[in-house]
């Protein structure tokens, strides 16, 4: 069983190298397969720097999002499992373990960490945590599922499912597209708790409200019109 790490990453200089040392460290056969998304604050150099066996670094000619990545990503997977990696400190790969249990038993088709199902986390946003509830409650309404975190940046997958579901969305729309096409797929979904270390915008974090709106048009859109 090999385990496939996809690492979007857009502007992560500090968090990089520490981010594949963690994973690096992990004791289960993987591969690591790192997109840099256009970056202009010298991540790009921070990758130059990376000589690891098992690490494959691929690079986007212009800023394309996070959907784009995992898609590049996925071109070249070979392993079975696929864990999507956020590029900053946020997620602990000490869980992988947890995350990929339920495919390798083959309970489940696809896996989400959630962070508000009891595990520790860093106490942030009141306003962030109300509208993560309302798209994953939306989301759940279109979808027929009971998730607690649709929006979770920790999701695993069989590589064949996730394969198969075609994606498109190119920007943080990946995570309503893939929720939405695992469902109306029949696929089966598990969730684990994760711990949850998020960060401040004076830390680095980029999601804004704006993203959160499109995440609801993009939950109608794959629900209805893709």
């Amino acid at each position: 069983m090999l385990l496939s790490v996809i690492i979007p990453v857009y502007n992560e200089k500090d968090t990089i190298k520490e981010v594949i040392q963690k994973i690096s460290l992990i004791d289960i056969p993987k591969e690591i397969i790192v997109v840099d998304d256009y970056s202009c604050d010298g991540t790009r150099d921070a990758l130059a720097e990376i000589k690891r066996e098992g690490v494959r670094v691929f690079y986007h000619e212009r800023n394309r999002g996070k959907g784009a990545a995992v898609s590049t990503g996925l071109g070249y997977v070979i392993g079975d499992i696929v864990i999507i990696q956020d590029a900053d400190l946020e997620y602990d790969p000490r869980e992988y373990p947890n995350l990929i249990n339920p495919i390798i038993e083959c309970k489940a088709d696809a896996v989400y960490g959630s962070r508000f199902l009891g595990g520790p986390h860093r106490v942030l946003f009141f306003w962030h945590y109300v509208g993560n509830k309302i798209i994953t409650t939306f989301s759940n309404m279109l979808s027929n599922l009971n998730l607690t975190d649709m929006e979770t940046g920790y999701k695993a997958f069989r590589t064949d499912v996730i394969r198969s579901l075609n994606l498109k969305s190119n920007r943080f729309g990946f995570e309503p597209e893939v929720t939405m096409k695992l469902a109306k797929s029949k696929y089966r979904i598990y969730e684990v708790s994760i711990s949850y270390w998020g960060r401040d915008y004076s830390e680095g974090k980029k999601i804004t409200w704006k993203d959160g709106a499109a995440a609801l048009w993009h939950i109608v859109r794959f629900r209805y019109f893709d």
